[in-house]
């Protein structure tokens, strides 16, 4: 990671670009349902008076629903336009938790149906804003600089969430609470889908194969690193209940999850706030073995004060790292799939911490509550083994050129959008196939 020199502005010049902000916060309101979705789940299935094994019943139909959907939604985005898709999915999504809402949990069938129904048409508000960056940032400095920007987003986001899913409950009911969490989420997918940004972005020329993104080994290599990343940050929740258990006080859990997030918010600030020299997929080695590291000292299970500060030390590399995979994304998607790409990283994710959550239990079952964070060092070292391993298709040398590139046709010259003579790349080849005359995440309509 040596070579980093510091970036052309901050995150003040990303939010002041046109449209940036609202973008933005639209994307992150959008994904309040699913940001809060397992908790909603939960707590409307506990004041309803059902088990909490039904919850957690219902909350896996929603994940795996979840994970069904965004790949299959990105690819309709990539192939139709967002607005097109984005907003119906939001609603179809808003109305199956609606409907849990309104029945309760009397009718399983109808129960399951209904977050079967709200994780299934997830709309990928997360894939189409990385893919609307390049457009509305024009710079690649500044397009990396928002995927930062977007990972400390996300975290600010799942810690906001809950604390007003919360608030709800108390101001009215947990039907309430789903009802109104849902209804912001269609409004922060219209918000972003009536933006002139999203109206026009075109996704580059594909070559149609079945497989879509998945034809690109170096995405491949990424997305099988990033599954035993998701199983490392899975197994660090149950773990933190296990602790809280054996310590007696439940409010421990609490705060090593907010040190936990505290850890990656001021690591993926920091990173953002400066320009890093070589290829991204080098420091994405780099930033996953040293996220491996950090978890390591969770084994000594301290005292609650040293834990927390463990606790925030091992999430320092977290949004760095998910930041770095960003860029990785985009240079390996082939043409016309970065918004399947971006939705197929975080379904893997969101499937590896599934996973993860079901491997930590047994382990603390059987030995103790250092087997569950032990469960989570084992993974980040094996993310980061699968990097060292796909070196050949993942690596700096084998990857095509940064395609964060404007033509000057589509952007004239100025600091929301270099014109051509600043961006040489501006045409190139996808080594996955598609000739590709511009972003990899779409040209302007």
């Amino acid at each position: 990671m040596a070579g980093a020199a510091p970036a052309n502005g901050g995150y003040l010049d990303i939010l002041r670009a046109p449209h940036a902000a609202r973008l933005l916060v639209g994307t992150l309101v959008g994904r309040l349902p699913n940001g809060t979705g397992p908790v909603a789940i939960t707590v409307f299935t506990r004041a309803e008076g059902g088990s909490y094994s039904l919850a957690g019943g219902l909350i896996a139909a929603y994940g795996l629903a979840t994970a069904v959907g965004q790949p299959l939604l990105g690819r309709a985005v990539d192939l139709k336009g967002q607005p097109r898709v984005q907003l119906p999915a939001a609603v179809i999504s808003a109305l199956g938790m609606a409907a849990l809402a309104v029945t309760g949990i009397g009718n399983l069938l109808l129960a399951y149906a209904a977050v079967l129904v709200a994780g299934l048409f997830t709309p990928p508000l997360e894939g189409g804003l990385r893919a609307l960056w390049p457009s509305v940032l024009g710079r690649e400095d500044r397009v990396h600089r928002a995927y930062a920007l977007d990972a400390v987003a996300q975290e600010v986001m799942f810690t906001v969430g809950p604390l007003l899913l919360t608030l709800l409950v108390a101001l009215w009911s947990p039907a309430a609470a789903l009802l109104v969490i849902n209804l912001l989420g269609v409004l922060g997918a219209l918000s972003v889908v009536v933006s002139k940004p999203s109206r026009a972005w075109r996704s580059a020329p594909r070559e149609a194969h079945w497989l879509g993104a998945l034809r690109s080994p170096g995405l491949l290599a990424l997305l099988g690193s990033f599954f035993f990343v998701g199983l490392a940050l899975g197994s660090i929740t149950v773990a933190a209940v296990a602790y809280a258990d054996d310590r007696g006080d439940e409010a421990v859990y609490g705060w090593l999850m907010a040190a936990l997030g505290l850890g990656a918010l001021v690591g993926g600030i920091a990173y953002g706030a400066r320009q890093w020299a070589g290829a991204p997929e080098r420091r994405l080695r780099v930033l996953v073995l040293l996220l491996a590291l950090g978890y390591l000292p969770l084994l000594l299970v301290p005292g609650p004060v040293a834990m927390t500060a463990l606790a925030a030390l091992a999430g320092v590399f977290l949004a760095p790292a998910i930041a770095c995979a960003f860029i990785v994304v985009d240079r390996h998607a082939p043409a016309g799939t970065v918004t399947e790409a971006f939705s197929w990283l975080v379904t893997t994710f969101g499937v590896g911490a599934a996973l993860g959550s079901a491997v930590s239990g047994p382990a603390v079952e059987l030995f103790g509550t250092p087997a569950g964070f032990a469960v989570a060092g084992i993974g980040g070292f094996v993310a980061f083994l699968v990097l060292l391993a796909t070196g050949r298709v993942l690596g700096e040398e084998s990857a095509p050129r940064p395609r964060h590139a404007v033509s000057g046709a589509a952007q004239g010259p100025g600091p929301g959008g270099a014109g051509a003579e600043n961006n040489p790349h501006s045409s190139e080849n996808d080594r996955n196939g598609a000739a590709e005359p511009g972003f990899s995440s779409g040209l302007q309509a």
